[in-house]
This record gives C-alpha cells, structure tokens and sequence, in this order.
C-alpha cells in the first residue's frame, strides 16, 4: 500500500506519494498508532476520509495515518434532559451514515446535516454546519488523545472553543479525536404529539423551508428533511459522485469571510450579508450590594464592533470568476454549478488546484479589498 498515491485517498482526487501508510480498523489501534508515530517522527499526516485535505503533487514527506474505525453506540447519562439521547460515534465513522442512521433511529439535531462527506472525527475540528444546523449545537463532548501526554481525555464541547469552521483542534491543539459523542432530540417523543412519524428540529435555513414547501421554524419528519438536503446538496454538486466531476472536489474550498459592519458597509448594497450574535463582553456592572461588601469597582469592558459574514461565493462571481471557469491548460475548475467549490475535471494535478485558488483570491482581494481564507487542510500547496 505504501505505493499508493495520496489522490486516490482524497476527495480532491489529487496528490503525490506518501513515505507510508499506517491504518487503525479499531480505537485501540488508532492509540497505538498514533503514539507510535508521535515517538518516532516529528511530521504525520492523520487522513480521515480525505475530503478536507488537498496534498501536493510531490506527495507527503511522512507517515499517513489512516483512520479507519467505525461504529455507533448509545451513551447512557443520568444528566440528560428528558427527550434527549445521547450517542458516541466513533472517529472513523462515515459521517453521512451516521446521520443516515440517527434519522431512521428517529433521533433529530443532525438532519440538515445529511451528505457531508468526511469522517465523525473531523467534524469537531471543523465545527462543520449546514442549512441551519451546527455540530456545535449538539455536541457533547469528544474522546482526545492528547499529542503532548499520549493519554486519552474527555473533552467537553466548551473546551473545544468551537466557532465557525473553527476549533482549538484546527487551531493548533495537537492530537486525535478517537470518538464524538452528541446529544439528540429523541423526535419519536416530540412527535407523539403529532403523529407517529419522527419530527425534525425547526427548519431555520429559508433555502430549505423553500425546498421543503414549508415556513422557516415548521418541523416535518426527519426523512423529509434529509431527503431535500441531499437533493439540495446534489444540485451543488456537493454529494460524492464517481460520475459527476462537480463533485471531486474537496467542497467550499473558502469560508464566508467575517467582517465588520464597518467593512460591510463599503461593499455593493445587494452583497449578502448575514449577521452574527456575538454581542463580545457587556459593559461590567457592580452592585450596592458587592460594593457595601468592599468589592473593588469593574472597569467597563466595551462590547466589540458587531459583525457580518459575507459570502464567499458572492464575491467570487463578483469579482469576475464565474461558474466552471478554468484557467488556460489547466485540469482544474470552478465547479459548474456554483463558485465556492474548485474541481478536477478528471486530470487536474495540484499545482492545478494551486494556481487557480491564488488567481480567485487574487482577483476578489483587488476588487473588494479581502483575503479569500480556504477551507480545506493544505500540504505543500501555498495559496
């Protein structure tokens, strides 16, 4: 296997050799591997399901660790909430399976979550989310194997300072996520109410309301919600299919960029925007009651400038990129459907890829004045 080139592992379907491949089928093994790799080498990759990695052309200077666990498996916790279940998937598990499964278990939260490629393992690292759903919202806690002790460690959710499309794992916290845990709504309760068909959470994504025939903040059955997300995601090209180069790619290979309202202000009026609740710190307030108990007096912490996220897809287009525009010679694309997602179209090589990320960040940094960030891990790939 060690001859086998990293574009055979990736969504992307692009990138060189690796020095080796080490594949972990069960927990115990991903733990022994790992620290192995750890004792005896400075640089690793761990490769889940390949579709948030982009490797150069000359391949991997190291060992690949490939994740290759599976299974699912019902947590029972005395401190959950009446409704409510909690699960624990282990990291190698196919995402959209897991999904598949807790929809046909009649356990919602993750529904709109349906036809993300990737691996239960590198959701939290990513925080991934669509069509109103976020992992961050259901969450529970992660198993961790922490690079600097080489032990195991439960980790809640708030320790993982989960943002959009951020966490302290992406951020530079070294280790690996052997298994997630989230907490579901058990919609057959929900739904009893109703009828005897399992309930979604509400809808809050209008895309999907519109698809489903229904009002942002109804509920429709759980099958119902996927099905449209899949279709949704389809039309985009963002569900794995061997015969539609659309989709090899390594999905939104840029994140919504987040601003100030001030920035926001100076681009187009029709450029969307949406905002964020992040109010920051609240002005400090100290009491009669602390002060008459000697309590020194809190200093106003002024709340921070609110902000906006943009969409990347907007100001690609915008910024003269259209849908399936390739540059001359190159195997690589915009995706013809729409324009956050760069493809192969069956012969593309990572410099490919390379060139035409830094021509789009480029062109949209000279006409709105903003870096494009990608989404996707890069290796030996400078954007």
């Amino acid at each position: 296997m060690s001859a086998q080139p990293l574009s055979a592992l990736t969504t992307m379907r692009v990138g060189g050799p690796a020095e080796e491949f080490v594949t972990a089928h069960t927990r115990d093994e991903l733990v022994e591997a790992a620290i192995s790799l750890w004792q005896r080498s400075h640089d690793w990759l761990l490769l889940g399901g390949g579709s948030n990695t982009v490797v150069s052309d000359e391949g991997y200077p190291g060992p690949v660790l490939l994740v290759r666990t599976s299974g699912i498996s019902q947590v029972e916790d005395p401190d959950l909430a009446p409704g409510s279940v909690r699960i624990r998937a282990e990291a190698g598990h196919d995402w959209d399976a897991l999904v598949a499964e807790c929809v046909n278990r009649g356990w919602a939260g993750i529904e709109a979550l349906s036809g993300i490629p990737g691996l239960a393992g590198a959701a939290p690292v990513q925080n991934i989310g669509a069509y109103g759903q976020e992992l961050s919202e259901v969450l529970h806690s992660i198993e961790f194997l922490d690079a600097a002790t080489f032990e195991p460690r439960r980790m809640l959710a708030a320790e993982l300072e989960l943002g959009y499309r951020d966490s302290v794992i992406k951020q530079g916290l070294e280790g690996v996520v052997l298994s997630i845990d989230l907490v579901l709504a058990d919609a057959a309760v929900v739904a009893a109410e109703t009828g005897p068909e399992a309930i979604s959470e509400p809808i809050r994504f209008a895309q999907l309301a519109t698809a489903l025939g229904v009002e942002v903040g109804s509920r429709v059955p759980l099958h119902t919600v996927r099905d449209a997300v899949l279709r949704l995601r389809a039309a985009k090209g963002m569900v794995l299919d061997e015969a539609d180069h659309d989709t090899w790619s390594s999905g939104s290979f840029f994140t919504n960029p987040i601003v100030t309202e001030r920035f926001a202000r100076g681009l187009p009026s029709d450029a969307p925007r949406f905002p964020i609740v992040d109010p920051g710190e609240a002005p400090a307030v100290t009491t009669f009651e602390e002060l008459a108990e000697g309590q020194p007096l809190r200093v106003p912490t002024p709340a921070r400038e609110r902000r906006v996220k943009l969409s990347a897809a907007w100001l690609i287009e915008h910024a003269g990129v259209p849908k399936g525009y390739r540059l001359p010679g190159s195997g690589a694309a915009l995706s013809s459907k729409h324009t956050l997602a760069i493809t192969n179209r069956g012969a593309a090589s990572a410099a490919d890829v390379g060139e035409l990320a830094r021509f789009i960040v480029q062109r949209v940094q000279q006409e709105f004045g903003l870096v494009l960030v990608p989404e996707p891990n890069l290796y030996g790939i400078e954007v």
